[in-house]
Parts: C-alpha cells; structure tokens; sequence
C-alpha cells in the first residue's frame, strides 16, 4: 500500500523539530535532576560523615574529662598522704623532743631545786619552782646553758616564799630549746669558719 503524505513538507519539518527539542528539553531536565540527586546524596554523605567524627570527637572529650578528673582525684590522694605524713613525722619529732627535754630536765636539775610547772611555746620554755637558795638558782641556769637542750637561760624573778614551814627561793627562768637539726649544723659551719681560716693562713704564708 502506498503512504501519501498528505500534510505540507515544511509542516513535517516542523513538528519533526518540535519532537526534538521536547526529547532534549526532557532530557535536560532528569540530567539536572539526576545531578541535583546526585550532589544532594553527596552533601548528605559528608553531613552524616561530619556528624560521625564530631561524635566521636565528643566521646573522646568526655574520655580524657573522666582520665583528668581521676588524675586530679589520685594527685589529691596523694597530697593527702603526703599532708599526713608530714603531721605524723612531725608529731614524732615532737615526741622525742619531748621525751630529751624531760630526760635534761631531770638530769639538770640539781640538790635543792624543785621544779613546780614548765610550759613550753614553740622552742621557748619558762620553768618556775621552788630553790633553798639564790646559789641553787645560779647552778641550776649553769646547768641548763651547759646543757645539749636548752640554752641561753635567763632568770625571770626570784622572790622569796614559804612552802610549809620551809623558807624557800620562788624562781622563774625562760631558756630557748634546741632542736637535734640545729646542734648538728652548728660544728659544721665551725668546721667551715676553721677552714676558711686556715685556707687564708696558708695563702698569706705564701
């Protein structure tokens, strides 16, 4: 069967272009789509690929906030141990200090005096009593200040008193303690003065 083309040559022609700029015009537009859907999935990717590592940044921050806390938790119990140690080294120095100045008390003390009361404030001591004389007083001093305890006494008051039928010398004497720390260091800068002494001697020879 013959076709005739009944509609005009340059009708043909145009409908001919009118189908091709549809077809380029819808393909046109699933490109943008499919580039837009495309750029769209690739932004979501990296959103939800930032979100993962601020995430994790996040549980790491939080890590090193409890490893911090139970750092600084262990260096207080530290400084605690430490606090308590030094209280307990110093109340140890203070019990043996007490029991050398009890022991020269003691030992110090001479025929005829009586002590009645000591009490001691820092590396001060005033100790009041009772002597048979001023003579037992004075001895008593020279005691003290010969002494590897106590020195530089001083006599605060004397005064007489009468303990029962006894006529006896109320005294009051303050005296500095030494400590062991400081009766070690003091030969040793005497040992150095000597030194330095005798180093001079010897270059002035020269």
């Amino acid at each position: 069967m013959i076709r005739i083309n009944l509609l005009p040559h340059r009708e043909h022609k145009r409908q001919a272009r009118r189908r091709r700029f549809l077809s380029m015009l819808v393909f046109g537009f699933l490109g943008a789509v499919g580039v837009a859907m495309l750029g769209f999935t690739v932004l979501t990717t990296r959103i939800d690929t930032q979100k993962q590592r601020n995430q994790f940044l996040a549980n790491e921050n939080k890590k090193l906030d409890l490893e911090i806390a139970e750092i600084n938790k262990l260096k207080a119990e530290k400084q605690a141990l430490l606090d308590r140690k030094k209280v307990v080294e110093r109340l140890q120095s203070n019990r043996t200090e007490s029991v050398r100045i009890l022991d020269q008390l003691v030992r110090q003390t001479p025929e005829g005096v009586y002590l009645k009361e000591f009490k001691q404030t820092g590396d001060k001591m005033v100790l009041t009593g009772y002597a048979q004389s001023n003579a037992r007083v004075s001895a008593y001093m020279r005691n003290l200040n010969d002494s590897p305890v106590f020195e530089q006494p001083l006599l605060n008051e004397t005064k007489a008193a009468t303990v029962g039928n006894l006529r006896l010398s109320e005294f009051s004497v303050q005296s500095q303690t030494e400590r062991p720390a400081e009766k070690a260091s003091a030969p040793a800068a005497v040992a150095g003065k000597a030194s330095a002494v005798a180093a001079s001697t010897a270059a002035g020879k020269k």
